[in-house]
């Protein structure tokens, strides 16, 4: 079988069949036998995988009453844009190791902006009996005058908007986003918003979003899957770590992905020891920059290594921090200065990878730890942990995690954008300085 090919199921069964056929009873490869009275053989099939996989709503009673009536809102919704990882999670329900979940939310309404030639977003509509209608005001009063949905789930990522010269890609999420809170007032009441990715490529636009769910007082999330999937070795902080260095590493478009990367290393760095502080600097460089940056110690480029060596095919990749530039010269790195004094980084990978991992040295210990982030596909049990997070906050109205989180790396992206534009200036972020927050508890910890 090529490289890369999975078997159909059809394929698997008729294989299994002939193994078994030509495998002797007893023998170590031979399911166990037991013989009864009437000399029938009775084999054991394959136990249950354990231990058993915890998703954050188990931690909640048991649902009662109605499901959450959700409007979903997407620019586009094609097969695997975050809008079928997000919304179609919520409308079938999604399998997660060897367990199934059904959320106990319904989507009852559903606005797309966009249909290209890859819609999916119409045939689930039609399949599922959701009104399709065509403006997120319409889907949040489900064709009358005030609100009329428990939840939102804005999904503004993908589609045909124009890129600036900075290379964002003008994704309209303010625009939808004051739309549903122009619901919110007419109706004199609110609900939990779901955000996909970063608030807006604007400081400006993110800080009016933020304000607006401040002001209106409803729960709201944003942001990433990725710090929220497979960590391979299994890697969490408690509150109060004593970091010494941090480096997340990322691939791919520096905006797009690098939002990504930063995210991961802020769920991480956010539980270093003292208050968590905002950031007061920041500075992208790119190519020869990097690497010029890294011998002067302004990012902890031997971290780099050590999280490498978590991602699969490791024993292929760069060992050491010469055989890295070498392989990936043309990478780029976020710097990143926070208030407290603590400084970490962000690498994106041109050659070198196209994973996410992250590593951190740790006062006390004499190795760096790190970790692997599993991007499973097709099943993308990141999107699936990211939904039941959601879910949480839906069902409860609070927050899973806290959306200053995202706030924060909005802001950070956003200047990092302005760093790269002017060449790699540092730039100096005095609104980004006193952002504080309390991380939410690790859900997976002990």
């Amino acid at each position: 079988m090529a490289e890369g090919c999975r078997p159909s199921r059809r394929d698997f069964l008729h294989a299994a069949g002939a193994a078994m056929a030509i495998t002797p009873v007893g023998s170590a490869a031979g399911a166990a036998v037991v013989d009864d009275a009437a000399g029938d053989s009775i084999l054991k099939s394959q136990p249950r995988p354990e231990p058993r996989i915890v998703l954050p709503t188990d931690a909640l009673p048991k649902p009662d009453g109605p499901r959450k009536r959700i409007a979903a809102i997407a620019t586009v919704y094609f097969r695997y844009s975050h809008a079928d990882d997000i919304i179609t999670k919520f409308i079938e329900g999604y399998a997660i190791a060897e367990r199934t979940h059904l959320p106990h939310c319904e989507v009852v309404s559903l606005a797309i902006e966009q249909f290209p030639e890859s819609d999916i977003g119409r045939g689930m509509a039609a399949r599922y009996g959701i009104p399709l209608i065509g403006s997120p005001t319409g889907a949040l009063t489900r064709g009358g005058t005030k609100l009329d949905v428990d939840g939102v789930l804005l999904i503004g990522e993908h589609g045909d908007y124009p890129i600036n010269a900075k290379g964002q890609q003008l994704y309209p999420r303010r625009r939808l986003f004051a739309e549903i809170v122009e619901t919110f007032r007419r109706s004199g009441r609110s609900v939990p918003v779901y955000n996909d990715k970063h608030f807006s490529y604007s400081w400006t636009d993110a800080e009016w979003m933020y304000r607006q769910s401040r002001e209106l007082g409803f729960p709201m999330m944003a942001g990433s899957s990725v710090p929220v999937a497979w960590r391979r070795p299994p890697l969490a902080f408690r509150k109060g770590i004593p970091l010494e260095a941090a480096l997340a590493v990322g691939f791919s478009g520096l905006e797009v992905y690098g939002f990504h990367t930063l995210e991961l290393l802020q769920a991480f760095v956010e539980r270093r020891r003292g208050t968590a502080t905002g950031v007061t600097a920041v500075a992208c460089l790119e190519g020869q920059a990097t690497w010029q940056a890294a011998a002067q110690g302004l990012w902890p480029a031997d971290l780099l290594p050590a999280a490498l060596r978590h991602v699969p095919g490791a024993e292929g990749l760069p060992k050491d921090v010469a055989a890295c530039r070498r392989a990936d010269p043309e990478a780029a790195v976020f710097l990143v200065e926070y208030a407290d004094g603590f400084r970490a980084a962000a690498y994106l990978a041109r050659r070198l990878v196209a994973e996410f991992a992250f590593a951190a040295r740790v006062a006390g210990r004499p190795q760096p730890v790190g970790t692997w982030c599993e991007l499973n596909k097709p099943q993308r049990d990141h999107f699936s942990f990211l939904c039941n997070h959601i879910e949480v906050m839906f069902r409860t109205g609070r927050p899973s995690y806290p959306v200053e989180r995202t706030y924060l790396v909005t802001g950070v992206l956003a200047a990092l954008m302005d760093s790269r534009a002017q060449g790699g200036l540092r730039v100096r972020t005095p609104h980004l300085r006193d952002i504080r927050y309390d991380p939410a508890p690790e859900w997976t910890a002990s």
